[in-house]
């Protein structure tokens, strides 16, 4: 097998090249090679260091003082430096441990077995065993099977030379025994994909678990058993599964438990881990058997895997086991004990279905945590959020983010989301008054100016100028790290209090609904709301002064919390500003028209297309599209609902919609529950239209009438017969949700004059915009109002005569060329003629 040198190793004799330059050495030697393997990042020798706790920057220390107390030339060019004997017989020595480890190259971890294995006493080696790292202890950490990452040779290759690779390991048998005697563990492949919570939780690294007492002590409970001892923690996520296990870790550290978990060790397992980097077939399933081996063989061990229910498959390919199986033997036997934890979904989805795997697991429901016991978290994991954050969290501000998470946001679960947002407002008060002190930019500055003095006394070779400013950089670093750790570590500083406002800024740009008390401009600006709306919608003043009451009591925050901002049934003809009316709330409350969710209710009029609001059922087309209705309101919290023409809807509707007005939710396809508690539902009728064009009083049929003027009984006589209809049309369970049934009134010919000034601005703007300017008359706004009014069908006709009359005869003058740009067009009424007259 012909050995060569990967590019890591390349790179490494290039950074040792680097460091005997910078250390002012005559040659490369084994000192040099090794500051060069530690200066590779993401290398397994990093884990080897961490795994024998031994510090990477006290060795690197040891390393420059021993190479400092040899003799010192010159400094050398880079390009310049060889590799003297003892770095030559490394490499060499490199180059036959990869051949004992059966691999096709040599890599930065044979260079260090290589430095460790030489006879001839260097350096390296000398400062390596003062720090106790031997050769047996790295070979074993290195070893292909504890999975931490001698590459492993091509699969082919191993095939031609199964022999050779079989006589070798019998003549290592010994040598490997003894490393595995020496090693200071029992369990490296558990430790190399594991996580020992007890030995985190004696360090204080784990968050305190506050409350879930019975659920930690039925945990223990089943851990007590004889055989199937092994719970199985279900709940929604963020409802604190991990939390339990994290807290049984520490009861087991301080023994305040069962003295039978007295010596128990806690590790949590990486399932990702263990079936990463397995390409060939039976390298997974090698490797869980060597796993399950070490649990069988040290029984204080339990192991916890989160998210459990991806050991369904994990690892499998065709005709091999996958990790639940290979798992079933042992935790049947109770020879293992292991801790799980999934969510209700993936429980039913995944574990359910195989009833084998499920016996061997007991239940234990987690339920989220009440109000009360989330403030008790949050008032427990305090400390450790300022010391993060270097913040400061009012009691006030602990309150808001649970009464303000537990409100609006409802697609997650206690205590998550409240720790959720006290960590976010934490971060956003810490960024926003994260001022760089300029005693550290002054600093940073001077440091700048050293090094780039010391660099031009290299360039000039005065060396002795460019030790001194190399000893003023060492000062200078050293100065600037003090003071960036004071600044960090917020000792030069008061810590920002974080209030109740500032959560609810939070909690409104996670969930996009204003939280916010209301401030003294919003409260000016909904007390103009009335006023402003009845500028835009004309002759409903009654139906505005409802609708601006129940949007002030929910700002104000009176509003029944379980309950939508406002449930309306908009009543009253056609044309008669409805659907108009909740486009400019729409736009009033949220300056776009597009926080309008319309849903014209003419496409539901049969059964099977009700389906459409909410999302089909599981099994039928569409299945993952979600509903028309709730999808859009899930993105979109906050926002009117306009179902138009509800009429027309077929009956399942407004069964549908009876949670809506009454609890303020639906529950879509997918089971999820969508909050309306939000928004504000608007539902548009002409229920009983024709009644009052058949049956009204003086209303509705003398259309030739053009000055005809509604009086306020005729206007009482036509809300009459609209109630009378509607109540047929709906079920009293239906209109008894609704907070007001609104009637419009119809427009009589003074409502018309008042509504062609505001159609009228338009038209202008858009001639405006074309460069022209236009001038009206009095007496041709008459004859145009008197042509669109319409008893029986509202505003609308005024729109058309808009259309006829003053824009059919604009376009005219504009297609023949008889006005220029900028000019204005006067347009007059032509007398005994209905007609007008345009002149530019």
């Amino acid at each position: 097998m012909t050995s060569q040198f990967s590019p890591k190793v390349s790179e490494i004799l290039a950074y040792s090249r680097e460091e005997a330059s910078r250390l002012a050495s005559r040659s490369v030697g084994p000192e040099h090679l090794l500051l060069g393997i530690m200066r590779m990042k993401n290398s397994p020798i990093v884990e080897v260091f961490q795994r024998l706790d031994i510090s990477m920057q006290t060795v690197k220390t040891e390393l420059e003082t021993r190479v400092r107390e040899d003799e010192i030339g010159q400094p050398i060019h880079t390009a310049d430096l060889v590799l003297n004997e003892k770095a030559s017989n490394i490499l060499k020595l490199a180059v036959l441990e990869a051949r004992l480890q059966r691999t096709t190259r040599v890599e930065e971890q044979h260079l260090l077995l290589a430095i460790l294995h030489d006879q001839v006493d260097n350096g390296a080696k000398h400062v390596l065993e003062m720090n106790n790292m031997n050769y047996e202890d790295a070979l074993t950490l290195l070893s292909v099977k504890n999975g931490i990452g001698l590459p492993d040779e091509d699969y082919e290759e191993e095939e031609q030379s199964s022999e050779t690779a079989n006589s070798q390991q019998k003549g290592s048998g010994a040598q490997t025994t003894t490393a595995q005697q020496k090693t200071k563990s029992k369990t490296p492949v558990l430790d190399n994909f594991g996580t020992d919570l007890t030995k985190q939780a004696a360090e204080g690294l784990l968050d305190p678990c506050v409350g879930r007492e019975k659920e930690i002590q039925r945990v223990i409970e089943i851990l007590g058993r004889r055989k199937k001892n092994n719970p199985i923690l279900i709940g929604e996520p963020g409802v604190g599964k991990s939390a339990i296990v994290e807290g049984l870790a520490q009861m087991i550290s301080n023994h305040h438990c069962s003295p039978t978990l007295f010596n128990k060790r806690l590790v949590t397992l990486d399932m990702t881990g263990v079936v990463a980097g397995t390409k060939y077939r039976g390298q997974f399933e090698e490797r869980m058997k060597m796993l399950v081996k070490e649990l069988e063989q040290n029984p204080d061990i339990i192991v916890f895997i989160d998210e459990i229910h991806t050991l369904i498959g994990a690892g499998s390919t065709p005709g091999s086991m996958d990790a639940a199986n290979i798992l079933k033997p042992a935790l049947a036997r109770g020879t293992i004990q292991c801790i799980g934890a999934t969510t209700l979904d993936e429980y039913r989805n995944s574990i359910e279905k195989d009833g084998a795997l499920e016996r061997r697991f007991q239940k234990v429901q987690v339920e989220p945590t009440t109000n009360e016991e989330t403030l008790e978290i949050l008032h427990n994991v305090r400390d450790r959020y300022e010391h993060h954050h270097h913040v400061s969290y009012t009691d006030e501000a602990l309150e808001a983010c649970v009464k303000l998470t537990a409100r609006y946001v409802t697609d997650r679960f206690m205590p998550d989301k409240a720790i959720d947002a006290m960590d976010e407002v934490g971060s956003r008060v810490h960024l926003k008054n994260a001022n760089i002190p300029p005693e550290i930019t002054e600093k940073e500055q001077e440091l700048k100016q050293v090094t780039e003095k010391k660099l031009q006394a290299v360039s000039d070779q005065n060396f002795e100028l460019a030790a001194g400013y190399r000893d003023r950089q060492t000062v200078v670093e050293r100065e600037l790290q003090e003071l960036n750790r004071k600044w960090q570590s917020g000792e030069t500083d008061v810590r920002q209090q974080v209030t109740a406002d500032e959560v609810a800024d939070v909690v409104s740009m996670m969930t996009g609904v204003p939280v916010q008390r209301m401030a003294q401009e919003e409260g000016i600006r909904l007390k103009g709301m009335a006023q402003e709306l009845k500028g835009q919608v004309i002759a409903q003043d009654k139906a505005i002064d409802k609708m601006v009451r129940a949007i002030q009591r929910n700002r104000v925050g009176l509003k029944d919390p379980n309950h939508p901002i406002g449930a309306f049934m908009f009543l009253g003809p056609t044309g008669v500003g409805k659907t108009y009316l909740a486009k400019k709330l729409a736009e009033f409350m949220f300056g776009s028209a597009d926080a309008l969710i319309r849903v014209d209710m003419s496409e539901y009029t049969e059964s099977f297309n009700v389906s459409r609001l909410i999302g089909a059922p599981p099994g039928y087309v569409g299945y993952e599209e979600g509903g028309q209705l709730t999808e859009r309101v899930r993105r979109r919290p906050y926002s009117i609902v306009l179902l138009d023409e509800i009429e027309k809807a077929h009956g399942n509707v407004f069964n549908l919609l009876l949670q809506v007005l009454d609890e303020g939710r639906l529950t879509d396809g997918n089971g999820r529950f969508v909050d309306f508690r939000n928004t504000v539902i608007i539902m548009t009728s002409n229920a009983g239209t024709r009644q009052l064009k058949e049956f009204g009083r003086g209303v509705g049929f003398n259309t030739s009438n053009s000055s005809l003027m509604l009086n306020e009984q005729d206007k009482e006589h036509a809300r009459q017969i609209v109630q009378k209809a509607l109540s047929k049309q709906f079920s009293p369970e239906f209109l008894n949700r609704l907070d007001e049934i609104i009637t419009f009134d119809q427009l009589d010919l003074q409502a018309i004059k008042q509504i062609i000034d505001v159609e009228l601005k338009s038209v202008f703007k858009r001639i405006g915009d074309l460069g022209y300017q236009v001038e009206l008359s009095d007496e041709a706004k008459q004859f145009v109002a008197e042509k669109g009014y319409d008893v029986q069908f509202g505003a609308r006709p005024l729109k058309r005569a808009i259309q006829t009359y003053i824009e059919d005869g604009i376009s005219e003058l504009i297609v023949n060329g008889d006005v220029k740009t900028g000019a204005t067009i006067h347009i007059n009424k032509v007398e005994g003629k209905d007609e007008l007259s345009f002149d530019a």
